[in-house]
């Protein structure tokens, strides 16, 4: 297993936008990892349990989103900022075609990197996130305590939000707490933060996307050329399991694949069921992925 040492991996690139900050290990083909969001948030947080076998077979590159306490703060909505970002990313280390996992948020901005340059895609692994419920109450559980948080962050909110995120509530420890705890309360995060997830702004966000002419991601799936593997938690209370069924139906390429007794970080609750997943779909031979 590659040593995951966090200073000896991190690693800056100056962009026109700032500067984005990065870890880095590993060797083989490249493989990009996008993070969600959530108070507190980065990728190392969301990656640093599975890049050391990721790493084996990959040059794992964690990227960390503007806005979330890590690379430099941008002007923008922080989803906005993410899906800039990994273009700018991906030009400056002079990458052309890559691997992908994306966690919730970085989810679907790996599906909307695969929608608009599809050539930047080789094949895409996601983790929750992008689809539309179909069955389940929108907002969910885990977007109300989100937004509670961001208008009143206080720790019982926090670990509110944490116990949401996961099936055992033995994940939510204090380390993670407190982790957690220190970056979500930085006041520029918290300000970038509620720029997506306070209550108005939320409001705000679904009620443009109703009213605009511009269609939206989920329905644009089918464009999608990579071979996707959907992970999902069976007990996720953020993405709830029918949004998975979408893009299982629309991505034409796509493979579901369904954790139980798992909430919506698979890669942390259920982390090596999801590498056994994620790494017999990512190295598996190219003859292996159906034409369409």
């Amino acid at each position: 297993m590659v040593d995951v040492d966090y200073e000896g991996s991190r690693r800056e690139l100056q962009t026109d936008a700032g500067v984005l900050r990065y870890h880095e290990m590993g060797d083989g083909p490249p493989l990009l990892l996008l993070h969600g969001s959530g108070p507190g948030v980065t990728g190392w947080q969301n990656y640093r349990g599975v890049v050391g076998e990721l790493g084996e077979r990959f040059r794992c590159l964690v990227l960390e989103f503007p806005g979330f306490g890590v690379s430099d703060p941008g002007e923008g909505h922080p989803m906005k900022m993410a899906g800039a970002s990994v273009g700018r990313f991906l030009d400056g280390l002079g990458l052309g075609e890559v691997d992908v996992v994306g966690n919730s948020m970085g989810g679907i901005v790996a599906v909307n990197v695969a929608i608009a340059a599809p050539q930047r895609v080789r094949r895409l692994v996601t983790v929750g996130g992008p689809g539309k419920a179909l069955f389940s109450h929108g907002p969910s559980e885990g977007i109300k305590l989100l937004c509670e948080f961001t208008d009143n962050p206080t720790r019982e909110g926090l670990v509110r939000w944490l116990h949401s995120m996961v099936y055992d509530p033995a994940v939510v420890t204090d380390e993670l707490i407190e982790e957690r705890w220190r970056l979500a309360t930085d006041p520029t995060t918290l300000a970038i933060a509620k720029r997506m997830y306070s209550t108005e702004a939320f409001a705000a966000t679904m009620a443009a996307a109703r009213n605009s002419s511009v269609p939206p991601y989920w329905s644009r799936l089918d464009k999608v050329q990579a071979p996707t593997l959907l992970t999902w938690g069976r007990d996720d209370r953020v993405s709830p399991l029918d949004m998975a069924l979408l893009p299982m139906r629309d991505i034409p390429r796509a493979e579901l694949h369904v954790i139980p007794d798992c909430g919506h970080w698979t890669m942390i609750e259920a982390r090596e069921a999801w590498l056994s997943a994620a790494l017999a779909f990512l190295t598996r031979p190219e003859s292996a992925d159906r034409l369409p």
